[in-house]
């Protein structure tokens, strides 16, 4: 099973020992709420997720995560959002990382065919998750400080054909965002899948990292993954800037803010790609999104 390989993998013993009392914990949490199962369980990467019914016959769902420093603020932000914008939590036990959420449907932005629409989509849904961070969350500032360490250092030693102009942009962008940033309220990963139809709203977010900063960070996620497939290498960057203005528009946000996250991601990842010799493919989307300009 893939579940099992991948935990197993990424955490050891600890993931083993997690993996036999897996069982064990969502019973206990059935038991605990009140619940009973009503589908066939899925799974993440951190952890499995199960239909249930409560026991007023409202449907949601079970989920129980890996003890994992980084699912920590999960829980904290979705009780901020409160259900705007995102699924509301409805109980929660620190102590095994088990959560019962209202449950969204099964169809996500992904599936949404047109990809100008999707980047509105979720540009709106940004605007409505960027509410004032409560104290406690890992901050932004931060992660763009370690890319900057990370860009410089491996740029010293990995020969590249990235130009040293694109490098010295992506350090000065990563350097004022970190000296830069509101204290708002961040997804974190707000990638296609993790947005999902409802009827209470139209799409909600799930599954967030929960950071405090600048939500324009967001753009990263929605589109990293997909930049290497998303056009020709000639057409790459003009695609992505359309996209990344729908999005900064919907989100009522700067879009050179989103450019500059964007390009600063590039710029590490192609250099990631050059010391790690990733797929041509990936290489060549990362080189090209790194020349990308506000």
């Amino acid at each position: 099973m893939a579940f099992v390989r991948e935990i197993l993998e990424r955490e050891g013993d600890a993931g083993r020992a997690w993996l036999e009392a897996l069982p064990g914990l969502v019973d206990r949490a059935l038991v605990r709420w009140g619940l009973t199962l009503s589908g066939r369980a899925m799974h993440g990467a951190v952890g499995v997720v199960v239909p249930v019914r409560r026991a007023d016959g409202s449907t949601a769902v079970l989920k129980v995560s890996f003890p994992h420093p980084g699912n920590l603020a999960e829980p904290r932000a979705l009780a901020a959002w409160a259900g705007r914008g995102a699924v509301r939590l409805v109980e929660y036990d620190a102590q095994v990382f088990a959560m019962v959420l209202e449950k969204a449907s099964g169809y996500s932005l992904r599936e949404l065919p047109d990809a100008v629409e999707r980047m509105v989509v979720a540009g709106r849904l940004n605007r409505r998750l960027a509410v004032l961070a409560p104290e406690g969350f890992p901050s932004l500032k931060d992660v763009a400080g370690d890319w900057a360490r990370e860009i410089d250092s491996r740029y010293q030693r990995v020969r590249t054909p990235l130009a040293d102009r694109l490098v010295g942009r992506a350090l000065e962008s990563c350097r004022e965002l970190a000296a830069d940033q509101p204290n708002l309220l961040v997804h974190g990963d707000l990638n296609f899948s993790n947005i999902l139809r409802s009827s209470r709203e139209p799409w909600l977010a799930i599954d967030p990292k929960g950071w405090a900063g600048d939500p324009a960070y967001d753009a990263v996620n929605l589109l990293r993954e997909h930049w290497h497939t998303m056009a020709a290498p000639a057409d790459l960057v003009k695609t992505l800037s359309y996209q990344l203005a729908a999005f900064a528009e919907a989100a009522e946000m700067e879009r050179e803010r989103v450019i500059r996250w964007v390009q600063a991601c590039a710029v590490k990842d192609a250099l990631w790609s050059a010391e790690f010799g990733e797929p041509t493919e990936r290489a060549t989307a990362n080189e090209t999104v790194a020349g990308i300009t506000t």
